[in-house]
């Protein structure tokens, strides 16, 4: 019997806010939520910009003045609303319209005489050129006579054309949540999201941690760039170019692999399966692949699945803009037909499936946790959904390697197949819906599309219901199936499916015969099926297949029968009532976040071993070693 993975927590960052309760799905469709949940959704944001904060139990803003929830909208609606999604670049980042870097200029003498300066003896270039000469001055100085041409770089700024990007909520800092200690902006958010994802549970972690043989719990997270900036790589790789020294931590820090790393060490304690793998845009649903099997091979009974990525930095967005790749001003003003001195709505530089000119960069970090169904139940989580399968299969030979190939028809296929075989046609044809890809760029628009386009004309599907979340969150690359996964979960939670508001209609080349692309939210009937599909750079294609957890409670209680589920109910009563508490308290931002810096260190001299198992310190049950002879038919 193959084990189910089940979605139990979600939570999160990204441009729209926190992932867990649906915050940053219902951020996007706030004009279509009813009084309370927007109230909630206005509530959460306004404390996560650090806009009011909790004090003494009233909620106060800057100024210590008391704020009433219900007055929120009317005193930072505006604030709040340009302060998500995608804007313009803020300065925390960089300066988008005065963007530094070093200018190189060639210096002559204006006439026959030299190009004569004074500086310390320390400054002098090793070897000093043999173009000049070096006359000895008092205190430690030279005076440096140069005959030929002499190149320099100095400060200087440029115009970026690059000016939006799906950026953390305004004001949101989770540097001042725990002792960060210098550490790079993504693997701050991984913090926030990895608690966030466990506190949505309403679970304690060691009691999780308690319920299952050590090694059955596994991390599977990665970034793709990397952390970029000054605190990782991104500082790195420019120190010695600014005359800076490299950092002790900037090389650890900035690997892709982190994310994984500080999820185990400082966030769960876990000793079980790590693992990191990356493909480009894909990278979460190659993560949540390696877990789903685990799951179903019984390797694994809990799986962190996350991914990370903070890279709006000059250099990325530079690396992104050379390569056509990005929204840049020019294509936004071309495409509403503006002057060069308009200003273009940087809200609606990512337009999925209609008249665009490249994809939007964002930054956010996702984590999902998932328990084999039996786990699920015996502890009362909460069920979001599930995941039966993911697929991935690459392009085959390319001439471009960023081009896009055939390797996503088979996930896509493969998915909808499957979602057949589980619940027939009809469910497939009826109550699916995509949250695509959707990169915003003019070749995927069309591309994508004609992939649904022949998926909905083989499986006879009319009016495929499509989402596409970069259109309000920008592409985050790593995590940005994430945002997918986090956006159906939404779905299924609220039956609002988002539409794609950034654009006006859909492009003229786009496949959308079988295709339901609207430019509006609206409401949905209870959907039973999401794919979360990825098309990434280098041939990196992966599709999800989820099913909504209406679907997963009558798959749980056709296998495990009604006594299981009646026990399951009232345990799920306690789970419940955490969450709730929970979700209040992050509302009110009352995050505490989980950083286990040196906290609960395992005695590697109090590891018992014997010829059958293994004790760790800390943890309820041993490490059962196997001994069963897995090619017992080869002795």
């Amino acid at each position: 019997m193959t084990a189910l993975p089940v979605i139990i927590g979600m939570g999160g960052i990204n441009a729209a806010g926190r992932t867990s309760f649906h915050q940053g799905y219902r951020r996007i469709v706030l004009n279509n939520l009813d009084t309370q949940a927007r109230q909630e959704t206005f509530l959460g944001l306004a404390t996560l910009m650090n806009l009011v904060s909790l004090v003494n139990g009233q909620l106060q803003d800057l100024q210590g003045n008391t704020v009433e929830q219900s007055d929120i909208e009317a005193r930072f609606g505006e604030q709040i609303i340009a302060g998500t999604l995608i804007r313009k670049i803020e300065k925390e980042h960089f300066d988008v319209d005065a963007t530094p870097w070093q200018q190189r200029m060639t210096l002559t003498a204006s006439d026959e005489s030299a190009i004569v300066f004074e500086t310390r003896r320390k400054d002098l270039p090793s070897p000093v050129p043999t173009s000049w000469q070096v006359e000895e001055l008092e205190n430690k100085k030279v005076k440096v006579t140069i005959a030929a041409q002499f190149d320099i770089k100095h400060d200087s700024t440029r115009d970026n054309p690059i000016k939006s990007a799906g950026q953390l909520p305004t004001g949101f800092d989770p540097s001042i949540m725990y002792n960060s200690r210098y550490q790079p902006r993504g693997l701050q958010a991984t913090i926030f999201a990895a608690t966030d994802a466990i506190k949505s549970t309403g679970l304690d972690w060691q009691h999780i941690m308690n319920s299952v043989e050590p090694d059955k719990i596994g991390t599977y997270s990665a970034s793709v760039i990397g952390q970029m900036d000054d605190k990782g790589l991104g500082g790195l790789v420019k120190a010695r170019q600014q005359g800076d020294r490299v950092s002790t931590k900037q090389l650890a820090l900035g690997l892709n692999t982190m994310s994984t790393d500080f999820i185990n060490a400082y966030v769960t304690g876990n000793v079980g399966t790590t693992f990191s793998t990356s493909g480009a845009c894909a990278t979460f649903l190659y993560n949540l692949r390696a877990a789903v099997n685990d799951i179903q091979a019984g390797r694994t009974r809990v799986a962190i699945v996350a991914s990370v990525e903070c890279a709006i930095t000059p250099e990325v967005v530079e690396g992104f803009g050379n390569m056509s790749a990005l929204a840049n001003i020019e294509g936004l003003r071309r495409l509403d037909n503006l002057s060069n001195d308009d200003e273009p709505d940087y809200r609606k530089s990512s337009r999925p499936f209609g008249e665009n000119c490249g994809f939007t960069l964002g930054e956010g970090a996702q984590v999902a946790i998932l328990m084999d169904d039996a786990l699920a139940l015996e502890l009362g989580a909460d069920i979001l959904g599930c995941v039966p399968d993911v697929f991935v299969n690459a392009d085959g030979v390319k001439k471009s390697i960023t081009s896009p190939g055939p390797g996503n028809y088979i996930t896509m296929a493969k998915s909808a197949a499957l979602a057949t075989s589980l619940l027939g046609k009809e469910a497939l044809q009826q109550r699916s819906f995509i949250l695509a890809h959707g990169s915003s760029t003019p070749q995927n628009r069309v591309t994508e599309s004609l992939i649904y386009h022949k998926v909905a004309q083989t499986f006879a599907i009319d009016n495929w219901k499509v989402a596409a979340p970069k259109a309000y969150v920008g592409h985050t690359i790593a995590p940005a199936s994430g945002d997918q996964l986090a956006m159906a979960l939404g779905v299924f939670a609220h039956n609002i499916m988002p539409g794609i508001t950034t654009i006006d209609k859909v492009a003229k080349d786009v496949h959308n015969q079988y295709l339901d692309i609207r430019t509006e939210h609206y409401q949905c009937e209870d959907m039973d099926i999401a794919f979360i599909n990825s098309k990434g750079f280098g041939g990196n294609n992966a599709t999800a297949t989820v099913l909504s957890p209406m679907v997963t409670m009558k798959m749980l209680a056709k296998r495990h029968g009604s006594a299981v589920m009646d026990a399951y109910a009232l345990s799920n009563q306690t789970v419940t009532a955490a969450q709730t508490n929970y979700q209040q308290q992050a509302d009110l931002g009352q995050y505490e976040l989980i950083y286990r810096f040196g906290d609960g260190m395992i005695d590697e001299d109090e590891i018992v071993i014997s010829d059958t198992d293994m004790h760790i310190p800390g943890f309820d049950k041993a490490i059962a070693f196997s001994k069963t002879n897995p090619y017992q038919d080869m002795f």
